[in-house]
């Protein structure tokens, strides 16, 4: 790889020289170097330009420059470069000498709401995949039961359904664990991407940031994330020191299911140190349709942290203590008075971060680590409306993890740039328990090495290169249902990533990424052997099934020309082995529910999405997000058909008015058809929703914001075609009006 990026420098260097006229020589020159203030880092490709004249160039890969042919005198140059402060230099060029000039920069933090750190490491600000990022303001416009709710329209982004609290992210048309949500930066540690039936176990008020990265994401995080990474950042360890005290409340309230939510959060700052608690209550009844109440999906959430960090001589870091108490109903049996399904869950939750410096060529690292309790229960609750009721526990989840990530930062050095290494750890023992377990439980041990590298060819295009190994072994853990299990597999896995980012001329941005993406099978789609009672299904898992392999490539193109924002990304991702859930076209005797089976299949995945927005007046912005998912499997050799639970082309159109102080805009949002079905999958028909949407921003005593939302303002009955609710004759929520107040002191 080394010769190879040898050889694109050189063909490079000489076009470029081949481009650029030879300047005639000059007896006023000046010549030197361009370095980090803080490191002494040589830094390459660097902007320079003599005030006032067309005279400039760039550093080269050794932050070495060199400039002729300077009219003699005082000058004034001008010294640019990606997360530095800009620089005015002032010389004077004498004729008949060449001066020695070097230059020191000073770095400046890179704006976050550009740089996705979830994609990058070294947050160098240039993008090889499609990213997103919501913060402040955005995300209490977005406020939602669930994270799933929250994201839905995003561009790529849908949501899979069993009512609101499980409400869990798709992203391009895959989800389960093929979409990690981490909480900063690492896995959650609980059991939501296993089944529809199980929601993510944090509120989504806690959340104070969230990255988004579409396309496979595994170099970072480990096998799995061929679909991309969800990353919420909760500020549980206070992201600044020394800082002034401070903190936020914030209401929430809906009509349609008549949910009422309350959160807190307060920092103290004092000197190096900084402590935070935050706390968070939700409560929400049954969700109204335009055709009744969908009994079964009442919830009850109950979160809460407390954190602490500091600042010394030997880096910046803390902990922090979380626990979430969540409590919500399944639609299942929703046709038999006095029955339902209740999920119970808790998470207990240890996790750190320490950032540092290191002399020498590593000279930063960063250590994540996040331990976890987690247990879940799925409780048969019986009785007549007017007795006592009773309550059987038919299946429990005990699950017990660690997750850690140690990444090492190292100085530029010969053609590469600024890159990062390191080592993930993965632990987990989940113990599956109960009359009604359908699967056995699981030990699963992970192992990972990682680098990410950059190559800057020039200061408009360069390379970025990424590999992982990762060592895993999983067993089988027996249960009172699984008396003879004990299968183990132990795999070697290897993720890669080549990809580009150009910036051909001010204003655009294009960026691609070509990947090799690894996931193996859960123990579910294994062993999996029984009626599971929350999803409704009746499942069987394939002990034979192979890892997945996926090979694909991701290209966008972005634009940024005065009033006008657009980005157009493509996919397309093959997938060998990838492992379906299929009906099996017959129901279970016993429980009378569908049968379902896991099977191995040849698939391709393909589609983009479009996001387009303007100032047609001053404070009136238009905005068109578009997105479409083309997915296909082979079941034998000689044909191909639909992909289950693939979501339809999707277009929204919103328009809105911001001032100052206040903002109103409405939203029109339109889903296709989806009538390209797997066998034994329901289509769903087009719909089209209104809404509106509107706030107030006011400061007295600190900052207050309200901001107000009316959905499906005219009643819509539609369903989506990810809907996982048992029965597909329920349809989606009804007209609802939600208001949202916070304030920051």
């Amino acid at each position: 790889m080394r010769y190879i990026a040898i050889i694109i420098i050189g063909i490079h260097q000489f076009l470029y020289a081949a481009e650029t006229p030879q300047r005639p020589r000059s007896d006023a020159n000046i010549y030197g170097h361009v370095l980090d203030a803080k490191t002494g880092e040589h830094l390459p490709f660097v902007n320079m330009l003599v005030k006032g004249t067309r005279i400039g160039t760039t550093t080269d890969a050794t932050g070495h420059y060199f400039l002729t042919n300077l009219p003699p005198g005082e000058q004034t140059l001008l010294v640019s470069a990606l997360g530095y402060r800009q620089a005015e230099l002032n010389f004077v060029a004498i004729a008949g000498k060449s001066v020695e000039v070097n230059i020191l920069l000073e770095p400046e933090a890179v704006e976050l709401q550009e740089v996705v750190l979830s994609a990058n490491p070294t947050a160098s600000g240039f993008r090889y995949q499609p990213d997103a990022v919501l913060l402040g303001e955005m995300l209490q416009r977005k406020s939602e039961v669930s994270f799933g709710e929250m994201l839905n329209g995003q561009a790529g982004l849908a949501m899979r359904s069993m009512g609101s609290a499980p409400g869990r992210p798709v992203i391009r048309g895959l989800g389960g664990d093929r979409v990690l949500i981490l909480e900063n930066g690492e896995r959650m540690g609980d059991v939501s991407e296993t089944s529809a039936d199980h929601a993510i176990s944090l509120d989504p008020l806690a959340a104070s940031r969230i990255e988004i990265v579409r396309g496979p994401a595994g170099l970072l995080y480990g096998p799995s994330a061929l679909g991309g990474v969800v990353n919420v950042l909760t500020s549980d360890i206070p992201d600044q020191q020394g800082g002034s005290s401070g903190g936020m409340l914030a209401l929430h309230g809906a009509s349609m299911n008549k949910m009422g939510s309350g959160f807190g959060r307060y920092t103290f700052a004092k000197g190096n140190q900084a402590f935070t608690t935050r706390f968070a209550y939700r409560k929400a009844g049954n969700i109204t349709t335009p055709e009744g109440v969908l009994n079964g999906t009442q919830m009850n959430n109950l979160d809460a942290s407390a954190g602490w960090a500091s600042e010394g001589k030997y880096g910046i870091g803390g902990i922090s203590l979380s626990a979430n108490n969540q409590r919500y109903e399944i639609p299942d049996k929703i046709d038999i008075e006095g029955e339902s399904v209740e999920i119970r869950t808790r998470r207990i939750n240890l996790q750190g971060r320490w950032n540092g410096s290191l002399k020498g060529f590593l000279d930063r690292y960063q250590i994540r680590f996040n331990t976890v309790n987690f247990n879940q229960k799925e409780v048969e609750i019986t009785g007549p409306p007017a007795g006592s009721y009773n309550e059987f526990t038919g299946l429990t989840y005990n699950q017990n993890s660690l997750n850690g990530t140690l990444t090492l930062q190292h100085k530029a050095f010969s053609f590469f740039d600024r890159g990062a290494a390191g080592m993930s750890l993965q632990l987990k023992k989940m113990d599956i328990n109960g009359p009604e377990a359908f699967t056995p439980g699981e030990v699963r041990y992970n192992t990972g090495l990682f680098t990410f590298q950059e190559i800057p060819l020039s200061d408009k295009f360069r390379l970025q290169m990424g590999l992982r190994t990762d060592l895993q072994y999983l067993a089988a853990l027996k249960n009172d249902v699984f008396q003879d299990a004990g299968d183990k597999r132990f795999r070697v896995n290897y993720t890669g990533s080549v990809g580009f980012n150009h910036r051909p001329m001010q204003g655009w941005e294009i960026g691609a990424q070509f990947a090799r993406s690894h996931r193996n099978p859960t123990v579910t789609e294994l062993f999996a052997h029984g009626q599971h009672l929350g999803a409704g299904t009746y499942e069987i898992g394939k002990p034979e099934l192979q890892d997945e392999v996926g090979h694909g490539g991701d290209m966008f193109i972005r634009l940024e020309r005065k009033v006008h924002k657009a980005e157009l990304a493509l996919f397309v991702n093959n997938f060998r082995n990838f492992i379906s859930f299929e009906p099996a076209g017959y129901n279970d005797p016993a429980s009378g529910y569908p049968v379902f089976t896991y099977q191995g299949r040849e698939a391709r995945l393909a589609g983009g999405e479009m996001q387009y927005s303007t100032s047609l007046a001053k404070g009136l912005e238009l905005a068109i997000v578009a997105d479409y998912v083309h997915g296909k499997m082979r079941p034998d050799p000689f044909s191909w058909q639909p992909l289950p639970s693939i979501p339809p082309f999707r277009v929204s159109t919103t328009v809105e008015y911001n001032k100052e102080r206040w903002w109103a805009g409405a939203k029109v949002q339109s889903a296709a058809t989806q009538n390209r079905i797997a066998p034994g999958e329901d289509a769903t028909a087009g719909y089209t929703l209104l809404g509106f949407h509107g706030g107030l921003r006011m400061s007295k005593a600190g900052r207050h914001v309200i901001g107000f939302r009316l959905d499906n303002a005219l009643n819509t009955s539609y369903r989506d075609h990810l809907s996982r609710v048992e029965d597909r004759g329920y349809p989606m929520p009804g007209r609802n009006f939600s208001a949202t107040y916070r304030w920051y002191f």
